[in-house]
């Protein structure tokens, strides 16, 4: 007897534990043997040959299958605008047949759900947003008439894929399956590897996954052998019948049932659990597979545990060390800051460019600036740097919108920078990392800051790591920052530091993060200290320094590490790279060429257009053309056949030469001073950073004022309380981090509207003296020194009562 409704989504997760699962075969295959033309819509059918569409389903449904597939394939929005029928008619339809079909039967209804048919941005014009849309009104129809789990099929772009699933999960309950179509080479048609795909799918919450279409099931066992490395969730196979050939008129596919069953065979022997036919397969296919399973159980495969994070075209597995690049933060830029003001996007996407030239194997893309829309600006930078790069991203913000639309639009599995010992925070960011399958820094800070020693900053990751695996975030996804503090300020924090990381690696077999470059803040020679820290570092277990790669000194370390360590095999790495000086020399020199070829093997539009009219001075149009655009274009080619970039990366750089065209066409045919005055000093709300703060309260107090130190995290409210109070003329505002700047911002504001009568200084590594005249306030203060030399001054000038 048909399941009730409620019962559906248990039955349908119990079967895929229970037993092996044995989808139907191709409904395209059927329809054309039935009449179906070249070209014509197939969901049309549902209405012009009813009966046609069940009695296909049934005789699947006859020759064992346990789930049938809607024939709503193309039932889209965009693919049905010529149909004369509504994407809600139409899977109404689709699902009222499948009903029809499977009444009295213990059969379930699979919503069939394809690709769109247009390519996603960067590759294409169609956006995110508009594809999830699409999927979402398939979705909710398909839900609402009674289908009883979502099958989403034959995706070659893994941000597609994205797209489906979360327009599934977000809008409906029913389980998910999600396919992938790859190419005899393992790569899907827009470059996608199955490891990248297996990690990002199972991140988004898919119930299972595998491959369907393009291939037979021969071919298809090599890409589950890999698929299987890097996922525990059940394992989905459709293959093809192999190749078709036509023949008076009809596709005929070149492998025999009894070559399919074979190769299915071997499948199932690889741990694969749901079978199912595509395109060529037919009832008797599936009559021949069920009698194959009726004596097989579901193969037990070993649980695997990897750390890992991926792009659709870079996986990379977090073994050893990897570096994460720096410099996309404006934090101590100027240039950066001005450019974010600006709306200049080129500027991040040549510092991601230099950084992974340089070795950068992650990205850290933090765009945190008070006066600008973060939100939007972590969705953009995403969305632009993977256009032209394939380098996992780390999204780095405390923002909690900001963290979302950046995993929301990033195509792959990310990290996310970061949550702390902060209930609120935890709560408020780990749902979203769990929700998007993402890695999470912690940090070992909590309301009352940083702890002085190691074991403290222990117990804060413990409970990070704890609270983590409560919203079911893997241990593998789990990383530790034990925080680097400048070695000028407190002696002992670089022990500490490493200490912890010990403490992390030993008990909690978590892997860890630092931000190398903070140790020497304030000190010379900088770069000795990091480099010396970052071995201490990496000998205690340290897996992912955030560092500036374009830093030689810094990437030796990096690299004779990994070849002392055995994590560069047999030296290749690090001979390739040192073994030849000459070598070394022309690759810095490609380095710095930013001629206009670079910039479209790059695919810097901008840039580029800016040197097309450099070039123009000098040059015709068609000797740029055939210097530049040509050459370049052949080394995009040659590359792309290679294997060496992929679809996206192509197709960027065909549109920077378009870019370059449209500038072508136009042109073608400590003192004696004492003194009693009283200063306020606090870190603004949301910022627990006061090492700052705390030097100039030293500073200050040994020149004789009075400081009255609020602490950090410190309302506006307060500020302004305190300064009445105790008549207070001169307050210090400190910020160490951009997220935090706009709390200084409205503090000024409510200190200046309440006129009171008193001049305010500010300061931190994020602030500059033109951005403190912007949020209005009176005084910058560069240094400890500097504030000093202000209060001074202003008290010595001023007539306080």
């Amino acid at each position: 007897m048909f399941l009730e409704r409620e019962e559906v989504i248990v039955g349908v997760k119990e079967l895929i534990n229970k037993e092996l699962i044995l989808f139907d075969g191709a409904m395209g295959t059927m329809l054309q043997k039935n009449g179906l033309k070249l070209g014509e819509n197939p969901e049309k059918l549902n209405f012009s040959h009813e009966d046609m569409i069940i009695k296909i389903h049934k005789s699947y449904i006859d020759s064992g299958a346990n789930i049938i597939t809607t024939n709503t394939f193309g039932a889209n929005r965009l693919k049905l605008k010529e149909s004369g029928y509504s994407v809600e008619e139409t899977i109404s339809k689709a699902v009222s047949l499948a009903k029809e079909a499977t009444k009295d039967t213990n059969a379930f209804i699979a919503l069939d759900i394809g690709p769109i048919g247009e390519l996603l941005e960067p590759m294409g014009t169609l956006s995110f947003d508009e594809a999830y849309e699409i999927f979402k009104e398939q979705i909710i129809i398909g839900h609402k008439a009674g289908a009883d789990l979502i099958l989403i099929e034959t995706m070659t772009d893994l941000y597609e894929a994205k797209a489906a699933i979360l327009a599934a999960k977000e809008n409906c309950n029913l389980p998910v399956f999600c396919t992938m179509s790859f190419e005899e080479d393992g790569r899907t048609f827009t470059g996608c590897l199955p490891s990248s795909m297996a990690i990002t799918l199972e991140g988004l919450g898919v119930d299972a996954l595998g491959v369907n279409c393009s291939l037979g099931p021969d071919k298809i066992l090599k890409v589950i052998k890999e698929i299987k490395k890097y996922t525990n969730l059940p394992l989905m196979v459709q293959p093809n019948a192999g190749l078709p050939s036509i023949i008076f008129g009809e596709a005929i596919y070149d492998i025999s049932i009894e070559d399919f069953t074979e190769g299915i065979e071997e499948l199932i022997n690889e741990g694969v659990s749901i079978i199912g036919g595509c395109c060529g397969t037919t009832p008797e296919f599936i009559s021949s597979i069920r009698l194959l399973i009726n004596s097989k159980e579901i193969i037990s495969r070993p649980k695997v545990s990897f750390t890992a994070v991926c792009s659709p075209s870079k996986f990379i597995e977090i073994n050893g060390v990897e570096v994460i690049g720096e410099r996309i933060n404006p934090t101590g830029k100027k240039l950066f800051k001005e450019a974010l003001k600006n709306n200049d996007m080129n500027y991040i996407l040549k510092q991601g460019i230099e950084q992974v030239e340089a070795g950068a194997s992650i990205l850290d893309v933090n765009v945190g600036l008070p006066e600008i829309d973060e939100v939007k600006w972590i969705r953009d930078s995403v969305k632009s740097l993977q256009g032209i790069l394939d380098t996992p991203l780390q999204i780095d913000s405390t923002n909690v919108d900001a963290v979302e639309a950046g995993l929301r639009y990033y195509n792959g599995k990310a990290i996310v920078n970061s949550v702390n010992g902060d209930d609120e925070i935890l709560d408020k960011l780990l749902p979203i990392v769990k929700k998007y399958g993402a890695a999470v820094v912690g940090l070992t800070l909590d309301k009352e800051g940083i702890p002085a020693l190691a074991e403290e900053r222990f117990k804060i990751a413990e409970k990070i790591f704890n609270r983590a695996i409560s919203y079911g975030i893997k241990k593998e996804d789990i990383f530790i920052d034990t925080l680097v503090m400048p070695v000028s300020a407190d002696g002992q924090s670089a022990k500490e530091t490493l200490k912890a990381l010990r403490l992390i690696r030993e008990k909690l077999g978590l892997k860890t993060v630092l931000g190398v470059s903070n140790i020497s803040f304030g000190l010379p020679s900088r770069e000795i200290i990091n480099k010396t820290f970052l071995s201490l570092a990496l000998e205690e277990g340290l897996n992912l320094p955030i560092m500036n790669p374009n830093s030689e000194a810094m990437m030796e370390v990096i690299d004779s590490f990994k070849l002392l360590y055995n994590y560069d095999k047999k030296g290749s790495k690090f001979l390739e790279k040192y073994g030849n000086k000459i070598k070394k020399e022309v690759v810095a020199e490609n380095k710095n060429n930013s001629g206009l070829s670079e910039l479209i093997i790059k695919g810097l539009k901008k840039e580029a257009q800016t040197v097309t009219k450099e070039l123009l001075k000098e040059n015709e149009p068609i000797d740029v053309i055939n210097k530049h655009i040509i050459p370049a274009l052949n080394i995009v080619g040659e590359r792309f056949e290679k294997g060496q970039i992929f679809l996206p990366q192509l197709i960027s750089s065909a549109e920077t030469v378009q870019s370059s065209f449209e500038i072508l066409k136009n042109n073608i045919k400590i003192s004696d001073n004492i003194n009693s005055e009283k200063i306020i000093l606090a870190t603004v709300k949301g910022d627990i950073h006061d090492i700052g703060k705390n030097i100039v309260k030293v500073m200050l107090e040994s020149y004789g004022f009075q400081v009255i130190d609020l602490g950090k995290n410190v309302d506006k409210e307060e500020v302004l309380n305190c300064a009445k109070e105790q008549n207070v003329k001169l307050i210090g505002l400190s910020a160490l981090m951009t997220t935090t700047v706009k709390s200084m911002e409205e503090t000024i504001q409510l200190l200046k509207i309440n006129d009171l009568n008193a001049k305010i200084m500010v300061g931190g590594a994020v602030l500059t003296e033109e951005y403190a005249k912007e949020i209005n306030a009176d005084y910058y203060a560069k240094d400890a020194m500097e504030s000093v030399k202000i209060a001074k001054e202003y008290f010595a000038n001023c007539n306080c009562i």
